[in-house]
């Protein structure tokens, strides 16, 4: 017998309605529910994300130790400039998370909220070529 029949991450904001407009443009996302003090949204391939207001929310500063990451959401993609030019145009920022001369397969970003997430290159799936 099945307990849990699914899970949902949730991120703490003041302002869920705004909040979740970023990340259904972000992620071609669908409103699944809304009530006064929480939305969710649901994308194609099923991954749930829900905001929930928090009038005193403070956006974590990671990666600087004094409000620590406490969790973070990593997407996966195909074109890192593309995806990074969307984020900056729905009112995301880039976010200093590590070494410049390191591998460019990931990069971090703020929300509107100050959330962290991070965005990194997909595995390739055909055969190098040449």
């Amino acid at each position: 017998m099945t307990l849990v029949t699914t899970g949902v991450v949730v991120l703490d904001c003041a302002e869920p309605e705004k909040l979740a407009e970023f990340y259904k443009e972000l992620l071609a996302a669908e409103e699944a529910d809304a009530n006064a003090n929480r939305v969710e949204i649901r994308a194609a391939d099923g991954f749930r994300l829900a905001l929930r207001r928090d009038v005193n929310a403070t956006a974590p500063s990671w990666p600087r130790p004094e409000n620590s990451l406490q969790a973070h959401l990593e997407f996966v993609v195909d074109d890192l400039d593309e995806v990074e030019r969307r984020i900056v145009s729905l009112g995301g920022r880039p976010l200093d998370t590590g070494d410049p001369a390191g591998p460019a397969e990931e990069r971090g970003y703020a929300d509107p909220a100050g959330h962290s997430f991070t965005v990194r290159r997909g595995t390739p799936t055909a055969p190098k070529q040449g």
